[in-house]
């Protein structure tokens, strides 16, 4: 009988620890991202894929510059292409997610609804293959970024950890693999073809674009020239 007393404690004692530690993971874990966002708002980051690559021992190419050293082409068609309501938004575009939600409870094929600041969440914090639970984790670390973040730092981030090929990471390791020249040096249709590899940045070569690779750039500096003031929060008026 005491045996039994004394294996019935100890389990409790058990899962008393058990749950406190647990609990002090689960606090670290909400913890972190805000913790290091505070570092990333005066450290380069890395994402995490860059850390999956360092782990295996691949090669990575990035070259961290400030935003005022990206071509300001770049900025426009990157913003234009990837999430016009960069500026107005507050991380998430609350309309463009509903319609996608309604769109898959109909058994339609939603489109992507990330926003920048969900990409860079995404990169940061999170791991690359697509899930439920990925993008459901991104809304509330996209809206942490955003109130934590300036707009301007928020794009240098993503412009500077977003992946334009194989081990190529960030605007400037970009421009100089497929073009040769700094990325402040990038022309109009240089950024439009980077800017569109983005959705598939392996499968699409920025230096030899295919057709339809060249009609999505053209599409995008078409955009760009009408998009009016979706650019005010990081390049001015």
């Amino acid at each position: 009988m005491a045996r039994t007393g004394k294996a019935s404690a100890g389990g409790r004692g058990f899962w008393r620890v058990a749950r406190k530690r647990f609990l002090q993971l689960l606090l670290v874990l909400i913890l972190l991202p805000p913790v290091l966002t505070v570092i990333y708002s005066v450290v380069p980051p890395i994402s995490t894929l860059m850390i999956g690559r360092y782990v295996q021992f691949l090669w990575v190419d990035r070259q961290w510059v400030p935003l005022e050293e990206i071509s300001p082409s770049l900025i426009r068609s990157v913003i234009t292409s990837e999430d016009s309501g960069f500026c107005q938004n507050n991380g998430v575009e609350w309309d463009v997610l509903h319609e996608q939600v309604e769109a898959l409870s109909e058994g339609e094929r939603p489109r992507g609804a990330s926003t920048i600041t969900m990409q860079t969440a995404k990169n940061l914090f999170l791991w690359g293959e697509r899930s439920y639970i990925r993008k459901v984790l991104e809304l509330p670390l996209a809206m942490m970024l955003d109130a934590i973040l300036t707009k301007r730092r928020i794009l240098e981030i993503y412009l500077n950890i977003a992946e334009w090929g194989e081990g190529i990471f960030g605007a400037e390791a970009a421009a100089q693999a497929w073009f040769g020249k700094p990325a402040k040096d990038l022309s109009q249709v240089e950024a439009a073809r980077l800017a569109t590899a983005l959705p598939n940045p392996r499968g699409r070569n920025s230096a030899k674009p295919s057709s339809g690779h060249r009609r999505l750039a053209a599409t995008n500096l078409a955009r760009v020239k009408v998009a009016g003031p979706i650019f005010d929060c990081v390049l001015g008026k």
